[in-house]
């Protein structure tokens, strides 16, 4: 029977980036998925509303992957194969309850005076912020984009103190630490401002009052300014067969619709996976992109766990709702019209009430809405003259304990009825924003955290982002204190995906960093 040099179970940003990289190399690759597609959060349907909208149903925006090493190394290759960006000067917006909107451009200059026309200093000091970040850059990105226990890091480390000196350095990383809430409320005067960057922190899994959302806000208000919130031409679907069809140029073999149930391991050292069709598949590295249950008490249920006292926690669940439009949005707001990204909030203390109750168990009863408009960025998502939105609630319950607002009856578990009705609530704050929306409506889709659960097992309880992304599971802690890097304590298994460090989005560092480690 054949032994492939690597095994990758998933099919996620970080297993196709790595085995892009190892079928590159001229290794043997195989990637196995149980779902019928590959891409995991990367997926794009035109069955979700009405034919001719092309939905991207999970994740959208890969600036993440387009400033990353993995875009360094993969994209020429990529672009060969059908990975093209979609962009628009304009990546990010917030608009609240009142009307107000502000606007981020592509362009320091037009953000400093924005910013100052909303308070005086308010965009000296957003050029302050993204400046310090871009001249710590190197290391910064470095830091979190490379293995953290290593020589390497150690050598970063060492050239950074070297570089500061050890005063600065400490305070450097103390100033990291500040949650987002501190940083906006002791640097930025105007509301408005406050706005634009508080839903920021909730894509990283965050709060604001969590531990370097801070740090983690600007490094985002960074990139959104140099690079955008770009999209990938015909979805992010259309991203996940440009690395399948990459990889199999490459000579690697995709397999969709097949099931790890159990790896095989002998004397401590991995051997291969048995499928759920009880089908014996061998080889000498096996990478599971897995969420840590399922890795550990799934795969390895026969195999000691980390040695940790405590278990791996996930974080709140997310909520997807899209619409199929019959003609051009009309925002009530001015300037809104070719934003990638728009965020509806009234500011931190709305996106600290939306997050608490979530994670209390309860529906929020005025959620962060995360608002795309990936038409206007690429216009081949739905017919001409038509329109399509992406939305994205950070804050969603995975179990159910209440209605913060008191109005939707619940119980433990998300049912259609709870879903259409969390739904409904959302669209009644969105269409409070757009004059034309009763005549422009004509379909809506709508994910709870179950319903998205069932179509990528890796989001466990619906949580997008690996899980929870508190201080104690990122970095070297993440996804367990014990373990070193993306190591475990199978020899030749390796562990990657959101849950590990550098954590969650469409980044694909940990593949990269597992390629990169075997050779690629």
């Amino acid at each position: 029977m054949a032994t492939f040099d690597h095994l990758i179970i998933g099919s996620g940003i970080n297993a196709l980036v790595a085995a892009a990289m190892l079928s590159r190399k001229g290794d043997s690759v195989l990637v196995i998925e149980r779902e019928d597609r590959v891409g995991g959060c990367m997926y794009t349907s035109d069955e979700v509303t009405l034919p001719g909208y092309h939905h991207d149903v999970m994740a959208a925006t890969f600036v993440l992957f387009m400033t990353g090493p993995a875009q360094e190394a993969l994209g020429d290759d990529l672009a060969k194969h059908g990975f093209e960006y979609c962009h628009t000067a304009h990546p990010t917006a917030a608009l609240r309850p009142d009307g107000t909107a502000l606007v981020l451009a592509m362009d320091r200059a037009a953000n400093v005076a924005a910013f100052n026309a909303r308070a005086a200093g308010d965009g000296d000091q957003h050029a302050a912020d993204v400046g310090g970040i871009e001249q710590d850059a190197e290391f910064l990105f470095a830091l979190l984009g490379q293995p953290l226990w290593s020589r390497q890091t150690l050598t970063l480390m060492a050239k950074q103190a070297w570089k500061k000196g050890l005063g600065p350095l400490k305070t450097w990383f103390g100033e990291a630490m500040e949650p987002a809430r501190g940083w906006l409320e002791t640097r930025y005067s105007s509301p408005d401002v406050q706005a634009i960057w508080a839903p920021w922190v909730l894509h990283v899994g965050l709060t604001p009052e969590a531990t370097y959302g801070g740090q983690m806000a600007r490094v985002i208000a960074f990139a959104l300014e140099a690079a955008g919130a770009p999209i990938v031409k015909g979805g992010a679907g259309q991203a996940a067969q440009a690395f399948r069809s990459l990889i199999e140029a490459n000579g690697g073999v995709v397999r969709t619709g097949v099931e790890a149930k159990s790896i095989m391991v002998d004397g401590g050292k991995v051997h291969g996976v048995i499928t759920t069709d009880d089908e014996q598949i061998y080889a000498r590295n096996v990478i599971a992109s897995t969420a840590p249950g399922q890795l550990y008490d799934g795969l390895l249920a026969d195999q000691p766990c980390p040695e940790t006292r405590k278990k791996f926690r996930h974080g709140r669940g997310n909520f997807q709702l899209h619409y199929a439009l019959d003609g051009p949005i009309e925002w009530n707001a001015d300037g809104l019209d070719d934003v990638a990204l728009i965020h509806l909030t009234d500011g931190i203390d709305a996106v600290s009430k939306s997050c608490n109750e979530a994670e209390r168990g309860m529906l929020p009863e005025t959620p962060t809405i995360c608002v795309g408009q990936p038409h206007r960025l690429d216009p081949s998502r739905c017919p001409e003259g038509k329109a399509i939105l992406w939305l994205q609630i950070p804050d969603a319950p995975p179990v159910i304990k209440g209605d913060a607002a008191g109005k939707i009856d619940t119980v433990p578990e998300w049912t259609p009825a709870m879903r259409e009705a969390y739904a409904d609530r959302i669209e009644g704050i969105l269409s409070k924003h757009i004059r034309n929306w009763g005549k422009i409506k004509l379909k809506r889709r709508a994910y709870s955290p179950a319903d998205l659960e069932a179509m990528n097992v890796n989001l466990v309880g619906g949580d997008p982002y690996g899980g929870a992304c508190t201080l104690d599971q990122v970095f070297v802690w993440r996804p367990y204190a014990a373990q070193t890097n993306n190591g475990t304590p199978v020899k030749n298994l390796y562990h990657i995906g959101a849950s590990t460090h550098p954590g969650p989005g469409l980044g694909g560092g940990s593949g990269l960093n597992v390629a990169k480690g075997l050779g690629a």
